[in-house]
């Protein structure tokens, strides 16, 4: 299985954490969005997207990507982490792919260590995540996608 995950990780590292722990099990390179020619997005049979999550939605480097895939019938897989750590943020990016023709092969998120905007004044929250059981079903969810 020939296998991508392009991965913006920006504030405090912590979707690259996740990005890393799957790749792991999945036999992945993790690129971030501007390294990725979407050309050749055909010629993996599985592809990951992940970011953070800002104002509801995936990094906008990740959703302009998405939108430069060709069309083609082959699997994604969609992550994040976030404060909130909720599936429903993933609804504009799994719209993309789904109109493009890709199978969402799954999705996984977890909390992050979240400091945007006021939460910068108070330390942030969920400061320490993910944390190490978080990066092991990281690794559960990636073993799901081998399978």
């Amino acid at each position: 299985m020939k296998a991508i995950i392009i991965c913006e990780s920006v504030s405090h590292g912590n979707t690259l954490k996740v990005a890393n722990a799957i790749a792991e099990v999945i036999g992945a390179k993790v690129v971030k969005p501007a390294e990725f020619d979407a050309e050749t997005a055909c010629d993996y049979d599985l592809i990951g997207l992940g970011s953070g999550i800002y104002y509801g939605k995936h990094h906008k480097s990740l959703m302009e990507l998405a939108e430069k895939l060709p069309n083609c019938r082959k699997s994604i897989f969609i992550f994040s982490t976030s404060g909130k750590g909720a599936i429903s943020q993933h609804r504009h990016l799994s719209d993309i792919i789904s109109r493009k023709g890709y199978r969402n092969a799954g999705e996984f998120t977890c909390k992050g260590w979240d400091t945007w905007g006021p939460l910068k004044y108070i330390g942030g929250i969920n400061k320490g995540l993910p944390n190490e059981a978080m990066i092991e079903q990281a690794r559960e969810f990636a073993r799901g996608l081998k399978a």
